[in-house]
């Protein structure tokens, strides 16, 4: 069955519009291409996914590395907010952008629910 990308699309539009300080949200896949994105104005989706796929792929080798297992999500947090990729099966992931302002534990629960949704619309 193919992916969906409508659907995905879909899912990260209603994900950013209805999570509290959610700025933007986008599904990649390991090797950094785009499935679906609703990112604020002026970012590349190209852009985002292959630095997203090499963080990624960094935070890989650091678990292997450090001995800490299989990454289940990394965390990047500026001056201006987080930035968590969080993994959605062996095929994609997905990548949420959040202000300085939110609720991590709130935010965290928000994307174990947003990861549920985006699951079945990748098979």
């Amino acid at each position: 069955m193919a992916i969906n990308s409508q659907k995905l699309g879909n899912i990260l539009q209603n994900f950013v519009s209805q999570t509290s300080d959610v700025q933007g949200a986008a599904m990649v896949t390991p090797d950094g291409l785009p499935l679906a994105s609703s990112l604020p104005g002026g970012m590349d989706d190209e852009r985002v996914s292959a630095m997203s796929a090499a963080m990624l792929s960094l935070g890989e080798r650091i678990g292997k590395e450090l001995v800490r297992g299989d990454i289940d999500r990394i965390y990047v947090e500026g001056d201006e907010g987080f930035s968590i990729l969080t993994s959605c099966g062996e095929d994609a992931v997905f990548l949420v952008l959040a202000s300085k302002a939110a609720k991590q534990g709130v935010l965290m629960l928000e994307i174990k629910r947003a990861v549920a949704e985006l699951k079945p619309a990748l098979s």
